[in-house]
């Protein structure tokens, strides 16, 4: 997955029309095709970000999907989701449109906050940490290549079907930050189909707030190292300010 381990920044762009930027930012559950929520809240109460968090379904590229939200001068990011590498399609509308906005093993200041990003899913046959101690198959993607038959590589390099796939080096590349909000595809242990590896990555960047998708499932947890999670449902929109509340 290319990311974005970005401190790029908000020039003046950040700011519409005069309309000064807000401190406080949106994020989006799994769209699979449905933006009207989002275009919806953004409309009605514009914020300074957007953050999706994966399976988009695109079936045109991200930029023409939400026009709108990219013409109010809102900055968007987002991670992958398993479902956006089911289509070439997919894929190529998400990460061939607008690759620099990607979250994955990566962050961004948004605004007032630090948003780091853990996008995709665990596969056993690279990674499945959902418990301790779960040793990788692969700790990274040059290892990973290497049992891939030149047949099976997709332009060159990973096969579209592992793209989608959380390596150890990508949670090791959170470990440092000092993230507000971890935006993951995947659930932490809150959730009763989670992983424990979430729970270590957010310990890693010491975020205050996980917001996951994946489940479609709305709710409010906590892990045991006290970091709070919010589940968010199939295109639910979350809005979080500065002081991480809703």
């Amino acid at each position: 997955m290319a990311n974005e381990r970005s401190r790029r920044g908000a020039p003046a762009a950040e700011t519409h029309r005069g309309i000064p930027p807000r401190s406080d930012i949106l994020f989006y559950g799994d769209p699979h095709g449905e933006w009207r929520p989002l275009l919806r809240a953004c409309a009605e109460d514009r914020p300074q970000a957007v953050v999706i968090l994966g399976d988009c379904d695109l079936e045109r590229p991200l930029r023409e999907q939400i026009a709108p939200v990219f013409a109010a001068g809102i900055r968007v990011r987002w991670i992958p989701g398993n479902h956006d590498t089911d289509t070439v399609g997919f894929h190529d509308h998400l990460w061939g449109d607008f690759p620099e906005a990607n979250l994955h093993a990566g962050w961004a200041q948004l605004g007032e906050l630090i948003v780091a990003g853990l996008g995709g899913i665990f596969k056993e046959r690279v990674w499945y940490p959902r418990h301790d101690h779960a040793a990788p198959v692969f700790a990274d993607r040059r290892a990973y290549m290497r049992q891939v038959k030149p047949s099976e590589r997709w332009r060159g390099g990973l096969p579209l079907s592992a793209r989608d796939a959380i390596f150890p080096e990508d949670a090791a590349a959170l470990r440092g930050i000092r993230a507000d909000v971890l935006v993951t595809h995947e659930a932490p242990t809150s959730h009763r189909h989670g992983f424990v590896g979430l729970d270590a990555a957010a310990a890693s960047c010491r975020a205050r707030l996980l917001v996951h998708g994946h489940h479609h499932d709305s709710y409010d947890g906590q892990l045991p190292g006290g970091t709070q999670v919010k589940g968010l449902a199939k295109a639910e929109v979350f809005r979080v300010t500065r002081e991480l509340r809703a």
